[in-house]
């Protein structure tokens, strides 16, 4: 596997291959908690180019949603229900979240401190965030590149510690000890598992004339039917 970015590691989601038929103002949905018109259908997002995303609502009481803003991608399916005057969102089965461990440890020259990330099949991981501490002083972050990351050789002082993280999937490792009479290269692997996969818990979606409207990041979310 080559060099990529940690966002390439979880499966592709394409809106386009949903085989999805439905009539908006059908029969009420499976588990709807009340009588009436079904808010099933297929709702798309306008908050502008920055931002695109979709929730479908089939008829069986499934749905089916992508966002895509900025680089952050995130996707979800699973179960929907009516309950008054607003519906809810329940992923399943629920995702796993990504996990860091630790890999091989191994010594080269000409450098203080190597550290690599890479996928479960090898291939080294670009922008991953990292936090390492030392034996004495201030911390030192950075990101990872494909090819891995070198301590400064002149940093006098001797790494402890280090943590790496997912900001925007809001994902951080516990935290690995670092012994350089071990070895100076050290590497980690990260796990995807279900990265990219948003648990919506039971999440309330309020139900409006012909659109649907989330509350996220302390933003309203206003999705129109199609």
């Amino acid at each position: 596997m080559p060099g990529t970015s940690f966002k390439r590691l979880f499966r592709a989601f394409s809106v386009a291959a949903m085989s999805v038929t439905i009539a908006l103002g059908g029969p009420a949905a499976a588990g709807s908690a009340v009588a009436g018109p079904s808010p099933a259908g297929a709702y798309r997002l306008h908050q502008g180019p920055d931002m695109a995303s979709e929730l479908i609502l089939k008829p069986d009481g499934t749905f089916e949603y992508f966002l895509a803003a900025g680089s952050l991608d995130e996707m979800s399916h699973g179960t929907w229900r009516v309950e008054g005057k607003s519906l809810r969102l329940t992923t399943t089965p629920k995702p796993v979240p990504a996990v860091f461990t630790a890999g091989p440890i191994a010594t080269v020259p000409e450098e203080k401190m190597v550290v690599h990330v890479t996928a479960p099949s090898g291939g080294g991981i670009a922008a991953v965030d990292f936090t390492i501490g030392f034996d004495a002083g201030e911390p030192v972050t950075g990101y990872t590149q494909d090819y891995g990351w070198s301590l400064a050789g002149d940093e006098p002082r001797t790494p402890r510690s280090i943590t790496f993280s997912l900001p925007i999937y809001e994902i951080t490792s516990q935290r690995f000890t670092i012994d350089l009479a071990k070895g100076n290269s050290q590497t980690f692997i990260l796990n995807p598992n279900d990265l990219g996969t948003i648990d919506f818990a039971d999440v309330q979606i309020d139900i409006e004339p012909r659109a649907l409207v989330m509350h996220r990041w302390g933003s309203t979310l206003t999705y129109a039917a199609e």
